[in-house]
Formats: structure tokens, sequence, C-alpha cells
């Protein structure tokens, strides 16, 4: 099987179908990755030691979990009994399925799919190729949103000559674009609010609705469960159309302080679409802004503490007579 005359047309294809988003690792989404192999040799092949093979893999996101990848790598330092140099390339087309979520920091995942291998010895004519039937597995960890690390092992079973190699490996890339499908949320019905009752010749009164959003760690995807809280704060305000709000995202202790206020920002960000664009509420009375890990309400030395502090807070506040 060769797959080196079609490198380049699925490599296109992959970019051009690809459109760059925000959040990585969804659907959609591409990946380029550099990587590195030890090559295990089958004794059948008497090579005096393994090879190092180097090389990089073009990705692209069929759905959240499974992934459609290419790859090219050259092998180095391996060598024949009579000392020659090994020289030579491998081609492969896989299929990877990933476990957890499309946006966890750890992606778990295994693989399969076929390869081509083509390598001679330095100084002779005429070189060995090879079909392979690849099975394997490994994780990613994800640095941040768009940058991971990678460590796998491959079982390669050689289909022309019967023998089965291995092929530990490591490497680096970058995920772009992509994204989940939105959560649908059955609306509920509004719980009435109770209309403040005017005593005659008395001071103004004034009422307030407060709000606390809870988050997952290291996410900044509005739970089901918060939906209920949002939308009396959104009654609210329509009820009392000259009020205003910010809503003020938070993180906890873990992770930097650059990293934490960006996530403090998409989280106040995430509760504000939800009043604007669910709930109708006016963008311009609706404010966002995040404070990072900088004021904590709980002790982050403790999860259930690090748990209270992924939050986000808004209050409103209105005069009646």
């Amino acid at each position: 099987m060769k797959f080196k005359n079609t490198l380049g047309v699925v490599i296109g294809s992959v970019l051009a179908s690809a459109s760059l988003s925000v959040l990585a690792q969804g659907q959609g989404a591409v990946e380029v990755e550099g990587f590195a192999k030890k090559e295990i040799f089958d004794s059948a092949r008497d090579f005096k030691n393994n090879g190092n093979l180097f090389g990089g893999s073009i990705g692209y996101y069929l759905t959240d979990d499974v992934e459609l990848r290419l790859a090219y790598d050259e092998v180095h330092n391996a060598r024949g009994e009579d000392g020659r140099n090994i020289k030579g390339s491998n081609t492969a087309l896989d299929a990877l399925y990933h476990f957890n979520n499309a946006g966890d920091a750890l992606r778990p995942y295994v693989s399969a799919g076929f390869s081509d291998q083509s390598i001679g010895q330095t100084g002779r004519s005429g070189r060995n190729g090879s079909t392979f039937a690849n099975i394997g597995g490994g994780a990613k960890y994800f640095i941040t949103e768009n940058l991971y690390a990678r460590a796998g092992v491959e079982a390669q079973y050689n289909i022309d000559q019967g023998d089965t190699e291995w092929a530990p490996s490591i490497g680096l890339g970058m995920n772009f674009g992509g994204g989940t499908e939105p959560v649908q949320v059955a609306e509920a019905a509004p719980e009435p609010m109770p209309e403040p009752a005017p005593v005659a010749e008395e001071p103004a009164q004034v009422v307030r609705v407060e709000l606390d959003v809870k988050f997952d760690f290291d996410k900044a995807q509005v739970k089901e469960e918060s939906y209920g809280d949002i939308k009396n704060l959104a009654d609210f305000m329509k009820q009392y159309p000259q009020t205003s709000t910010t809503v003020e995202g938070h993180t906890d202790s873990v992770g930097t302080d650059t990293y934490n206020q960006q996530l403090s920002e998409k989280r106040a960000s995430a509760v504000r679409e939800v009043l604007v664009n669910q709930y109708g509420v006016e963008g311009e009375r609706v404010n966002a802004a995040g404070y990072g890990e900088a004021q904590p309400v709980a002790d982050n030395a403790t999860e259930s503490g690090r748990a209270i502090n992924r939050r986000v807070e808004a209050q409103v506040e209105a005069e009646v007579q």
C-alpha cells in the first residue's frame, strides 16, 4: 500500500475543510505535530541496532473524539549486520479515538491504521518495501488550550514478512480550531417574582438579586444547573429596566496568574452571553470583568475551597416605592 503520492492531496483537503476558532480540540479541529520514535526492529531483519525516527503529522477531527492523522518520518542510526547505515522513510495513515471530553487537559487515545516503509542500505542498490498494520495507544496532555505534549507506543505488524515491531514515541503539537456542539437546555418556567408592596408615605426600599455561578476545573462553560439562576437575574433586570450590572469572573489558585486572568475573563463573558443572547438583556446593561485568582472567598489549599473560588458573581439593586 503506497501513501506518498496522496500526501499533498490529503493535507490540502484537511486544511481547506478546517475553520479556525478560539476553542480547540473539538470537531473540525486541525492538529500539527512534530515527533520522535524509537523503532525496535524484529530480529528477523538482522539489524545491528534499532533506529531513531523523526517526522511530523497532520490530523483532522471528524468528531470531538475521532481524528484522522497522516504522518511521515525518516529512519536514522539503524545499521545492518555489515555495519552499513540503514536509511529510509515511513508514511502512515491512522485513526485515533480520544477519551475524556474536548477541552480537557488530559486526553488518552487508541489508534489503528496502516503504514508504508521503504528502507535500504547506504551504498547498495535496491530498497526493501513493507506494508504494516498499526495499532497503538497513548495520551495527549494539553499544556495550554492549543499546545500539547504526547507520548505513546505502536505495535506494527509487517503484512509482507509476518513479523511484529514496536515503536514508542513522543511528540509536541498544536491544535487549532474546532468546537463542541452547544448544549441545548430546556428552558424552565420562571418562578414568579414577588411584587414588592409599596408602603404609603415611607422612603424607597432597595431590592436586590445576587448571582453565584460555579465552574468545573479549568472550564469556562456554563453548567446546565446554573441556567435557572441566570434567568432569575435576567427577569429581575427586565422588571427594572433602569438597572445594569457587571458579571465578575474568578478562578482558584491552580495555574499561572496570566492563564487564570484569561480564564476568569472567559467565565465572565460566558455568563454575560447567556444573559444577553439567551435571555434578552440589552448588551449595554451588562459588563464583564475578570479578576483571576486575586479575590478568593475560600481556602485554595483544599479542593472544596478551590471549587468555591471557581465562580462568576453578579448583583443588581433597584429602588422601589
